[in-house]
Parts: C-alpha cells; structure tokens; sequence
C-alpha cells in the first residue's frame, strides 16, 4: 500500500500551473512556490516582498540541465558525482543557452527574472515529487519556475502547515507531503556556480558538497560553517 500518489499529484499540479495557476509543491530541501506565466511569476515576487535583485529558480532535472546548460566537461562531472553518484540535490548555476526552445518561449519579462547575465539557477535532484514535475515540464517543454513558499528573509518551510496565510492565499493548489527531508539542515538548497566554483548559498548537503569536491575534484570550496548541534 502507498500513501502518496506522485504522479496524480503532480499531474493534477503541473495542469493548473499551464493554465495560468501557482502551486505549492514539496521538494525534499523544503516547499517551493511555482508557475509557469509571467502573471503567476510576478504575483508570486510582490506576495513574497522579494528585493529587486533576486531571481527565480527554474525546477529541472538532469535532462533540462544537459540541453539548456551551456557547461564544461569539468562542470558536468562535478554535476553527475554530487547529483548522481552520491544522489544529493543541488541548485546548479550555470550559463544557459538563451536560444534554446524552451527557453525561447519565455516573455521576455521572465526571462530577464530568472537569469542574470545569460546564468541559470536550476534545482536538480530534491526529491520523488521534484523527479515527476519535472519530468511533464521537460516532455512538454514548458518550463516551471519561482522560489521557497515563504515571505522573503523568513527561512524556508520544511512544513507546508508553517508557511504564511499570505503565500497560501495566491496558491491555486497546494501538494503536502508534510515534513521534507533534509528539515534538520533549516535551509534550502546549496547553490554552486560550477563553472567558476562560487558558493551562492550554503544550504542542504554543503558539507558533503564540500568533501566530494575535494576528495574527487581536488577543488577546495570555502569550509563549511559550524553548525549547531
């Protein structure tokens, strides 16, 4: 018996947000907020008080980051040992290819929020349900983009029941899956620059990041922050 339908969830969350809607969805480094139309995307960033400089994130996976990434073979093995070997998400930047198809779609004001300088933020490998939506936006070609369910500078929600009345008003639908899985980290994804190893954000899993790329790569990021216990 299971207790989770992933694919119906995801289908059902994927058709809302095609037709204009925003969703709340579970990825395992915490809830994410997300639509696929310049509309929805902008709802999204005034409901979130979010500073003018921060960008989307897109939702993709290892097929979106090998044809829309424009990165080394050095980046793509770095990519393939922390996402695939050791199975650990990441939010990958990298440049893109503007005139990629799936790009090419996007209005120009959307575009121009979730890039910066032609670089992509991309969120890989965060989970069962992250695996399904993004496999539909990949065979579909239609791309789904936003950032955590929170109000901007409140921390990321590993609990859809914690995120604010005001992000859960704009949502069209919202897919709990109740506590995510790296909660014990209370922070969203690592961001990595891969092709000039910048740190971005110190977030899930940094510490194994850490010593994958140096153990592997022989690339020494700066050291992970103490933690406490």
């Amino acid at each position: 018996m299971t207790v989770l339908n992933v694919k119906g969830d995801a289908a059902r969350a994927f058709a809302i947000m095609r037709a204009g809607g925003i969703a709340i969805l579970p990825n395992d480094v915490g809830y994410s907020l997300i639509a696929g139309e310049a509309q929805a995307l902008r709802k999204i960033f005034d409901t979130k008080r979010r500073a003018p400089t921060k960008l989307n994130a897109m939702l993709g996976n290892a097929d979106h980051h090998r044809e829309i990434h424009n990165t080394g073979t050095r980046a793509k093995e770095i990519v393939e040992a922390i996402t695939v070997d050791y199975d650990l998400p990441l939010g990958i930047i990298a440049p893109c290819r503007r005139d990629h198809p799936m790009l090419s779609r996007l209005d120009p004001d959307t575009y121009q929020r979730s890039t910066a300088g032609d670089t992509l933020l991309m969120l890989v490998n965060a989970g069962r349900f992250h695996a399904e939506i993004t496999r539909l936006s990949f065979e579909t070609g239609y791309l789904l983009f936003g950032s955590s369910a929170n109000l901007s500078l409140t921390g990321t929600k590993f609990h859809a029941r914690d995120i604010e009345p005001e992000i859960r008003a704009i949502a069209d639908i919202v897919v709990d899956y109740g506590l995510m899985k790296y909660h014990p980290w209370a922070a969203s994804s690592t961001l990595l620059d891969v092709e000039n190893l910048t740190v971005h954000r110190v977030g899930v899993a940094y510490e194994n990041i850490h010593d994958i790329l140096a153990r592997h790569f022989k690339i020494e990021l700066p050291e992970p922050p103490a933690r406490k216990p």
